[in-house]
């Protein structure tokens, strides 16, 4: 556990603050680039959850790319029969959820479970190894930027929403296809209520449709809000108290095992339910009402 900074000892307060800090680098008011001085910057880039989000995908990527090199229905090996139980399993929650016609869906969703799992995974990690490598890579390097260093890329907010907003084009883009732009913007307007356009009630059917279009349109922004929120919070919470159970310093060894053991659980499961929500969504996006 880091102790020390160029100050002198810091507390507890600096220490979870520090490892609650994302390496950042951003433009300021001069034009420059700064690091790690973009607090209140809306354009600030967190430089660790790109790489970290990036090098995980890749990791994925090689993992089955390997497995279905190598494949070899006669003699498979541990490695690839462990890779097919991912795919049974994914495939066959998709097919039990997902009714309609689409190539897309099934691989959309072993992307994300797996992809969101290898993240969450990084939550495992005891918190001061990576970012302690880190701050000596620097040192060693003259990069004292690199002594912020966040390994768990679904407690940074902006990756957790930046794939939610992939879920809601894709919504968008299902909805039009099953629809069409009339029959999508219908569902917007005439539901829940369905105003009359005969006798007296004309005079209210705007209003009904100005209310149902605002009621749909929350539910719609709804939708990409809590995936990314949901599996912000459930990480942010258990990074939180993984960096708890470091300031005990060698007395956090148990405490570190046991909650580990227990978030197994947690990281498993909210890699699976950002996967079936994005497939149940994409499903109501390709039914007809």
């Amino acid at each position: 556990m880091a102790t020390e900074n160029e100050h002198g000892p810091i507390t507890s307060g600096e220490y979870i603050q520090h490892h609650l800090q994302n390496l950042q680098v951003c433009k300021a008011d001069s034009g420059d680039w700064i690091w790690n001085q973009c607090a209140g910057n809306p354009m600030a880039i967190n430089i660790d959850s790109m790489f970290w989000s990036i090098l995980l995908g890749l990791v994925f990527i090689c993992m089955f790319g390997v497995a279905a090199k190598k494949a070899s229905p006669k003699t498979p090996s541990k490695f690839q029969a462990f890779i097919e139980i991912i795919v049974d399993f994914i495939d066959s929650s998709v097919k039990d959820t997902y009714h309609g016609k689409s190539s897309l869906i099934a691989p959309l969703a072993l992307t994300i479970f797996v992809w969101v799992f290898l993240m969450n995974l990084m939550d495992l990690i005891p918190v001061d190894w990576i970012p302690e490598l880190s701050k000596m890579l620097g040192t060693t390097t003259g990069y004292d930027q690199l002594y912020y260093m966040k390994v768990v890329p679904t407690t940074d907010v902006n990756i957790t929403f930046g794939m939610s907003i992939a879920v809601f084009f894709l919504i968008i883009f299902y909805s039009i296809r099953t629809k069409g732009i009339g029959g999508f913007l219908a569902e917007l307007t005439l539901h829940p209520i369905a105003p009359t356009f005969k006798g007296p009630g004309i005079i209210a059917a705007p209003l009904i449709i100005a209310f149902n279009f605002i009621l749909e349109s929350v539910s719609l922004l709804a939708k990409p809000l809590s995936l990314s929120l949901r599996l912000f919070g459930n990480m942010f919470a258990g990074e939180l108290i993984f960096i708890l159970i470091a300031l005990l310093g060698v007395w956090q060894l148990p405490l570190h095992f046991g909650w580990a053991v227990f978030h197994i659980l947690i990281v498993t499961l909210q890699a699976f339910i950002f996967m079936m929500l994005t497939v149940v969504y994409l499903t109501l996006a390709s039914e007809e009402h």
